[in-house]
């Protein structure tokens, strides 16, 4: 009876592989600061793949080729440090994209599959759970160190080079982007959800992605008893950080302040924060209800665009 659950296991690992290790290529670039390599999914039938905004760097272009020998040169469309994702487009056929999923679907404990295509070695594949959601990592941009919000937290290991490879769900579905080696034995993956969703679509159009920008570093907590019946929800943004002279400081929001909505929307998480800080947010006035030592108050604050 112990080997049931492990052959269970084993044939939705071996069919998640089968499924996407055709579909992940690995890309070779060469930019300003040196040579790169990471993973990248097929992300449309007219060539675009998606990876990673780290692996691209400052690189115009590259190379890429799948486990079956296929081979493109590739120019990058766009590239979001944000978000930590990038799209580029091959100059030939490639595979055919994997289904996306939605990585909004996922619980903790959930089974995960982690495919990439590291230089050399082709269709590499890990396994395991996902361990913790609504994790946050650091991005650096040219004005400093950010914060990626809302990430994955998986114990399937990301080997080098698997940065940019697909995270799938036990029905082959791609529902995050790999990003990152959290520690040993742990992996961040950047979610593929409605956000960012939005965000590709961008990097598509336009090449780029408009936020507004807050000046604010958040996580999801609890509230107070009491409140979670008032309000309707049982969970807030909590303020971790202000950043300086940002419109989040100058509007008087505070650490320790809770997060309860934001024109009338509520505050769930840090995505329900992010999805409304694109291009219409910037120089628009937003009123975000706040709780602070045990009141409500309402912080009128007006976004200005994220630069990189």
């Amino acid at each position: 009876m112990d080997e049931e659950p492990l052959d269970a296991y084993s044939a939705v690992v071996t069919s998640v592989a089968a499924a996407l290790t055709p579909r992940v290529a690995a890309l070779r670039l060469r930019g300003p600061r040196g040579e790169s390599a990471g993973s990248a999914v097929t992300l449309t039938g007219e060539g675009h793949l998606v990876t990673n905004a780290h692996v691209v760097g400052d690189a115009t272009g590259g190379e890429a080729e799948w486990g079956d020998g296929t081979w493109a040169r590739f120019d990058v469309v766009g590239r979001d440090p944000l978000s930590d994702l990038a799209v580029v487009r091959a100059d030939r056929a490639v595979p055919e994209p994997p289904e996306f999923g939605d990585a909004d679907d996922l619980r903790v404990g959930s089974l995960v599959v982690a495919v990439g295509n590291p230089m050399g070695l082709s269709g590499s594949v890990t396994a395991g759970v996902v361990s913790a959601l609504g994790r946050a990592m650091p991005a650096r941009t040219r004005q400093g160190t950010r914060l990626i919000e809302d990430v994955i937290q998986t114990d399937a290991a990301l080997n080098p080079g698997n940065s940019g490879g697909a995270l799938a769900d036990a029905r082959g579905r791609v529902v995050g982007i790999n990003t990152a080696v959290a520690g040993i034995g742990l992996g961040l993956a950047v979610p593929v959800n409605a956000t960012t969703n939005r965000i590709i679509a961008a990097l598509l159009r336009d090449g780029r992605v408009r936020r507004g920008y807050l000046g604010l570093v958040t996580a999801p907590a609890p509230l107070p008893a009491g409140w979670a019946e008032r309000v309707g929800h049982r969970t807030a943004l909590r303020v971790a950080e202000v950043v300086p002279s940002s419109p989040a400081a100058r509007s008087g929001l505070h650490a320790g302040d809770l997060l309860i909505a934001v024109s009338g929307v509520p505050l769930r998480d840090a995505q329900s924060l992010q999805k409304r800080l694109f291009a219409e947010a910037i120089g628009t006035r937003m009123e975000i209800t706040v709780l602070r030592n045990g009141a409500l108050v309402d912080v009128v604050v007006e976004p200005t665009e994220l630069r990189d």
